[in-house]
């Protein structure tokens, strides 16, 4: 191998743990852990039946043992690179894509190593936060905005964009990953005020902040009850467009009930795709609601 294609190797293994452990290197995951992230991904794989049933993409210790200590942790310990044997390219790409990308290379032109979340600040210092509610919203969910052509004699038809989003918790803070349109990727952070729901967005290929606030109803009361989970959010988002116009669009938060039915990719949907969730296709059916442009 070279020095350079185990650079790309060691940016897929970071990404791993960031994706599946939120740690930013390959080498804080133990053993176990990377046992663990195996199975994850086999898991994946099962859900889109690449493989005959019973076959799984990797082995148990496949990526600790020819992934971190036959290449990784020979090229770190000063092992001639010359005797470092290269991967599978065939299972690179396979797990590429079960992470959403297109395949290897299509990862190495696209991800990113890590989010600046520390330029991010959300802070209304007079009243705390109701982390109670944040708990309530970690999870994965879908995020549906409505993509209208701006000249509707054109012939195109209407369609939606679906991304991918996911809320955690990391220290004290609620943090947001989330796709976007051609393997864009987003980040940001989330905070809540009473029953008002706060998140503030970048991306990855360029400067445009995203801000989204929107009330949720009856949040305070339902807190009380036990089995009581958060399946939907109404939110606007501001931002600035291209041409320096700010521009506010009504986003609808699903929460994908099954994690197992969770792909971490973004979709182009046509309006009457069965992909939509009834509730959700009704609310983007108000155009008017959907795309607002004043401001």
């Amino acid at each position: 191998m070279s020095r350079e294609e185990l650079q790309h190797l060691e940016r897929l293994m970071n990404y791993l743990s960031y994706h599946f452990l939120k740690k930013n290197s390959w080498e804080d995951i133990s053993k176990s852990e990377w046992a663990g992230i195996t199975a994850e991904l086999n898991q994946l794989q099962k859900g889109k039946g690449d493989f005959p049933a019973g076959i799984s993409l990797l082995g148990d210790h496949y990526l600790y043992e020819h992934i971190v200590i036959r290449k990784l942790r020979a090229w770190k310990s000063r092992k001639s690179i010359a005797t470092i044997s290269s991967p599978n390219f065939s299972r690179l790409n396979t797990i590429t894509r079960l992470l959403g990308y297109n395949g290897y290379m299509d990862f190495l032109n696209n991800a990113t190593d890590q989010f600046s979340f520390h330029e991010l600040k959300i802070n209304i210092p007079s009243i705390p936060p109701n982390t109670a509610l944040l708990d309530h919203l970690t999870g994965y969910w879908y995020c549906y905005n409505r993509n209208l052509p701006l000249d509707s004699g054109g012939g195109q038809g209407e369609r939606v964009w679906r991304s991918a989003m996911e809320i955690y918790k990391s220290g004290g803070e609620y943090l947001v990953e989330r796709t976007g349109k051609d393997n864009h990727l987003y980040y940001g952070k989330i905070t809540s005020y009473a029953d008002f729901v706060f998140m503030i967005m970048n991306s990855t290929t360029f400067i445009r902040q995203r801000h989204f606030i929107g009330k949720l109803r009856d949040a305070s009361n339902g807190l009380k009850h036990k089995d009581f989970r958060i399946d939907q959010m109404n939110l606007v988002s501001t931002c600035v467009s291209f041409n320096e116009e700010p521009i506010a669009l009504y986003e609808i938060f699903d929460r994908v009930k099954h994690v197992r039915d969770f792909e971490r990719c973004s979709v182009d949907l046509p309006l009457d795709s069965s992909a939509l969730p009834p509730h959700v296709l009704t609310h983007l059916k108000d155009i008017q609601l959907n795309r607002l442009t004043e401001h």
